[in-house]
Formats: C-alpha cells, sequence, structure tokens
C-alpha cells in the first residue's frame, strides 16, 4: 500500500502503518491535551497504541487461519481506522471463508476475556464515557476490545461479518452473485454509517462508512474479474495492436508516442522482439512537466520487473501479475518474444463485451 513503511516482519507477514496514522496519534494527543493537559495526552496515546496492538493481533488472527488453508498473508497495514490484512487470495471453499472471517473477532474476544479475568469492567452508565481516561485503562481496552468484536460482525461487506454473509450465501448460489449480494448489502451499512456520523459530528464513522462503501465495490469487481479469468486464456485478452519504444527512443520520441496514441504503456523492445521493460504514461508525463531534459533516454524511466506469462496461461495468473502492482504483463512466445500484453483495463473490457 502506497505512503506506507515497514515496521518489520512478524509471524511471516510484514508489519506495516501508513502515514496517517500519525495523524491520529497526533490528533487524539492534542484533543486530550486540550481537556486533560500533559497527563490525559500520554495516557490516551498510551491507550491507542494498545488498542492497534489488539488491533494487529486481530489481523494476525484471520492471517493464521489463512495459513492453515495454505494462503500466505504477505503484509499487515495500520490504518487509521483500523488494520488491513492482505492475503494473496481469498479461501473460496465457504467454510474456510467462514472460519478465517472469525478468527478476527474471536481473538478480540479472548483479549477481553483475559482482561475480564484481570478485574477489568466498566460499569454499564460509563459505557458512553470510553474516551475519558478516568475509567482506567485496562477497562476501556477491555470494553473497546468487546466492541471490536462486535462491530466487525456487523453484515457489512468486506467487514469481517460480511464475509461470513457471503461465505453462506456461496453455499447456495455461485460467487459472484454471492458477492453482488453481499457487497449491495455493506454499502447499504455504508450508506446508513454516513448519515450517523453526519448526522452526530464523529468524522471517523463517515471515514469508515466510506472505506466500507469504497472496498465493497472494489471487491465485487474483482470476484467478478476472476470468474471470468478462470474461463479466458491470455491470447484471449491481450492487446496486440501497440506502439513500442526501442533503447535507443529519448523522451521527447516517447512524448510523440504518448500525443500519437491512447497508450497508457509503452513496452521497450530490443531488436528481436524481447521485453526489456514498460514506460508508463503517467510517468512520462510527470518527467516532463518537470522541464528535465528531453533528450534523455526513455530507458531512464523504464520499468523492468515486469511478469511475463505465455499465450496459453490462465488470465487468472494475469490478475494475480496485476494485483502485485505490476503496470502491464506482457506475453511472449517461449522464445521470449513479446506478441502482447495486457492491463486491468483491457481485462475489464473484455468482461464487459462478456457480459460480466
Amino acid at each position: 500500500m502506497t505512503w506506507s513503511f515497514s515496521l518489520g516482519r512478524l509471524l511471516g507477514s510484514e508489519l506495516r502503518v501508513h502515514v496517517t496514522f500519525f495523524l491520529l496519534l497526533a490528533w487524539v494527543g492534542f484533543a486530550a491535551y486540550s481537556s486533560g493537559g500533559i497527563p490525559a495526552a500520554i495516557e490516551n496515546l498510551i491507550f491507542v497504541l494498545a488498542l492497534f496492538a489488539c488491533v494487529v493481533a486481530h489481523e494476525f488472527g484471520h492471517a493464521l487461519m489463512a495459513r492453515r488453508y495454505g494462503i500466505k498473508t504477505p503484509d499487515i497495514t495500520l490504518l487509521p481506522i483500523g488494520g488491513l490484512a492482505r492475503l494473496e487470495r481469498m479461501p473460496e471453499k465457504p467454510m474456510q471463508e467462514v472460519w478465517v472471517a472469525l478468527a478476527g473477532p474471536a481473538v478480540n474476544i479472548v483479549i477481553w476475556v483475559v482482561l475480564f479475568a484481570l478485574g477489568a469492567g466498566m460499569p454499564y452508565e460509563t459505557l458512553g464515557q470510553i474516551d475519558s481516561t478516568g475509567h482506567g485503562l485496562l477497562n476501556r481496552l477491555a470494553y473497546v476490545n468487546l466492541l471490536l468484536a462486535a462491530f466487525n460482525m456487523i453484515p457489512a461487506f468486506p467487514m469481517d461479518g460480511g464475509r461470513v454473509f457471503r461465505a453462506l450465501l456461496c453455499l447456495k448460489m455461485d460467487r459472484v452473485k454471492a458477492t453482488k449480494i453481499a457487497a449491495t448489502g455493506g454499502q447499504i451499512v455504508a450508506v446508513a454509517f454516513g448519515f450517523w456520523g453526519l448526522s452526530a459530528g464523529n468524522p471517523l464513522l463517515v471515514l469508515i462508512a466510506v472505506f466500507v462503501f469504497v472496498a465493497a465495490s472494489s471487491e465485487s469487481q474483482e470476484v467478478a474479474m476472476r470468474s471470468v479469468a478462470r474461463r479466458v486464456l491470455a491470447r484471449d485478452a491481450m492487446i496486440t495492436e501497440f506502439h513500442a519504444l526501442s533503447p535507443d527512443d529519448t523522451l521527447a520520441t516517447a512524448a510523440q508516442a504518448v500525443i500519437h496514441t491512447t497508450q497508457h504503456e509503452f513496452p521497450m523492445l530490443g531488436p528481436d522482439g524481447t521485453l526489456l521493460g514498460f514506460v508508463t504514461r503517467d510517468q512520462l508525463l510527470r518527467t516532463l512537466a518537470g522541464d528535465g531534459p528531453r533528450s534523455e533516454p526513455a530507458t531512464t524511466l523504464m520499468v523492468t520487473d515486469i511478469p511475463q506469462v505465455q499465450l496459453t496461461s490462465g488470465l487468472e495468473m494475469v490478475l494475480d501479475g496485476l494485483h502485485q502492482g505490476a503496470p502491464a504483463i506482457a506475453v511472449c512466445t517461449p522464445s521470449g518474444r513479446m506478441v502482447g500484453y495486457i492491463t486491468r483495463e483491457n481485462i475489464g473490457e473484455l468482461m464487459v463485451i462478456r457480459g460480466r
């Protein structure tokens, strides 16, 4: 994820933190300092850090359960609205997805039980004052873990409860239809959250609503793409008519290609037709906007780490490469000569043509 950096590796996954997380810490610290001075600010910051340690534990619950089914978790990212465990793929057997989804909230329940056994607890009438430092760190942490478990089980896809809902629907219908229904339900809940956040003046709730709405739509499209991909080969989806650059071309030459074509990716081919890399339109325009010398070779902007597939490779393999952030996937002959390439955009066009 962009705008995030690594804190190291833990239990086989890279732990990352988004820069906006520090904005949350600054906001919490300033708000607490304004109302209670330095002691309140320190206690609230410790509370937030402890809370996000629980969030990390929640995400590792998903990751370790997924590992039981042979699914790796490359990284876990801390965001101001929680955590995000990026599984390399979602389990497609319904009950496996149920157990992976339930593992996260189960960790929060375990944490709550442990803290409760240690004497933590809050009277019912004080639950609305969770942001007050007067109730004790462990008491607040116990209550928030219980709240996290309950909140995550709301059937709003792609939250944990929404994933359980989708998995149960998959027992009765195909995965694409089940995902559409679950995503629509998630978006309805997100709209309700948005109105609630706006009326209550709660920006965090509005942010969660936006995240749920966008993520539900995005994952529904991803599932639909993969459904099409299982039935299509790379040769059926590749772009075969394109303007290629050579290693001798300059930035000025590449700029002319941008003007005269509608391409967003320009393959750089060697004399024998083998792929050297790709130059993207966005990267080229950013460089030219900086008034740099246009006589420099276009190879200075070339992205070289481009996945390659064969003509008969399944399109699902292509989606995996695009999911890793590659600008395009090259389709090559066994001898290494590039005959076409595939982007996420033309996969989307293929879906429309095939009526999905």
